[in-house]
């Protein structure tokens, strides 16, 4: 007599983890830093508009670009603090509506008074700056730690789609509106930014999370707090030092350089417009490595892709086709999504969840800080060296800089070492 046989019991592993993308939580966080991002990259093409329109003159337009740098500088430090004190959702909140309120004063001021305008773009930047070390940590409350750094690859992502679509949408919009219902929308960009996003978890050890907060220090010994955090971590000292010294140097070089040799060497604007794209475009696609790759070694992963943006200033040195350059800046955009991806997701996962935003307000500072230096100090580098010489020593500390730092304490691996890999 046939007996029907018994299906045989496979085991099955842990469900897979589900994607980042399809979290409603996140995505929230990631239109509310995408409008961010949207207003911020607009905003120099808006006002660079109106001193075509004659409603702004040039040097007018370089006192409030730097008002908002100013003003970034200054706000990013303290939202760091803010951040870590009280809820990143409110701090988030307020330092957006802070610049959404700015783009009414900048319409205001527009072909009025240079002095409301530049108080007004100072507001903005502090807006823009108090906001950004707080959606950092934001994203590591709303984001499980084994989907950060799928989380992080988006976020950024989003930043560099943001530099294509935002001036491409400000000269489409330019055909059927003025300068200052453009600044306008820079304000309801900026008030998404703010309602959009929801509340994250409450973070352990931190005022905001707890039942019965401790007396508050002052902000100074609080910023002075996360810097004592941050020394923990050589890694993170190593990569803020490389990262700093890529973008002063290799930043501000090619950003002066570029246009120069677009034009006296390859007679066109072209070969600068095509750059530019295309280390946007090698960025995104860097950005969408990183959502997979998970190296070994990752600090050392990271730090190669930092020392890549060597080969920006390097092919400019030489007489080569425009082709090459083209072809040199998509490979630093890959590179720079390498070192960002797993940076943001290393710091997220190795600092302290209570000092995080003050931490992250210590690499925007420093980053983003000495940027104004580089390009203070490039131009004239190149006035008395020549525009070769100067190119080849910010090359070398493109290349030279990363692979120093990769050999500090616990840079292989961002901190800890990974765990067994699973099968």
């Amino acid at each position: 007599m046939a007996t029907t046989p018994v299906p045989a019991t496979t085991e099955t592993g842990p469900p897979p983890a589900r994607s980042v993308l399809r979290d409603t939580a996140f995505l929230r966080l990631w239109a509310g830093t995408t409008a961010s991002g949207l207003a911020t990259w607009a905003l120099p093409f808006i006002l660079g508009l109106a001193v075509l329109h004659r409603e702004l003159g040039a040097a007018g337009l370089g006192l409030v670009l730097a008002a908002r740098t100013a003003g970034f500088l200054a706000a990013v430090a303290v939202g760091g603090v803010l951040a870590d004190r009280h809820s990143r959702r409110a701090v988030v909140l307020w330092s957006a509506l802070a610049a959404a309120a700015a783009a009414p004063l900048l319409a205001l001021g527009l072909g009025r008074s240079l002095l409301v305008m530049t108080l007004a773009a100072a507001l903005a930047g502090a807006g823009q700056g108090a906001c950004r070390p707080a959606f950092q940590a934001l994203t590591a409350e709303v984001v499980a730690a084994d989907r950060r750094q799928q989380a992080n690859a988006a976020m950024t992502m989003a930043v560099r789609t943001s530099t294509l679509a935002g001036p491409t949408l400000t000269a489409l919009l330019a055909a059927f509106v003025d300068v200052g219902t453009l600044l306008l929308g820079i304000g309801l960009l900026w008030l998404v930014a703010a309602l959009l996003p929801g509340r994250g978890a409450p973070v352990a050890g931190s005022v905001a999370g707890s039942a019965a907060p401790a007396p508050r220090a002052s902000l100074r010994a609080e910023f002075v707090d996360g810097i004592r955090e941050a020394r923990r971590h050589p890694w993170f000292l190593a990569g803020l030092g490389a990262l700093t010294a890529v973008i002063s140097l290799g930043y501000s070089a090619t950003g002066v350089a570029l246009p120069l040799i677009s034009r006296d060497r390859y007679g066109t604007g072209w070969v600068m417009a095509a750059a530019m794209t295309a280390y946007t475009v090698g960025a995104l696609g860097g950005a969408l490595i990183t959502a997979r790759r998970r190296p070994r070694s990752q600090g050392w992963s990271a730090f190669a892709g930092l020392a890549l943006y060597g080969f920006a200033p390097l092919s400019l040195m030489l007489p080569v086709h425009p082709a090459v350059v083209i072809a040199a800046y998509v490979v630093a955009g890959v590179g720079i999504e390498l070192f960002n991806v797993p940076w943001f997701t290393a710091t997220q996962r190795e600092v302290a969840p209570d000092k995080l935003a003050r931490v992250s307000s210590l690499d925007f500072l420093l980053s983003y800080g000495f940027a104004p230096v580089g390009l203070a100090l490039i131009a004239p580098a190149i006035g008395a060296f020549g525009v070769t010489p100067v190119l080849a020593v910010c090359a070398a500390a493109c290349f030279l800089v990363p692979a120093a730092a990769a050999l500090a304490p616990t840079a292989r691996h961002f901190g800890r070492a990974p765990g067994p890999r699973a099968h």
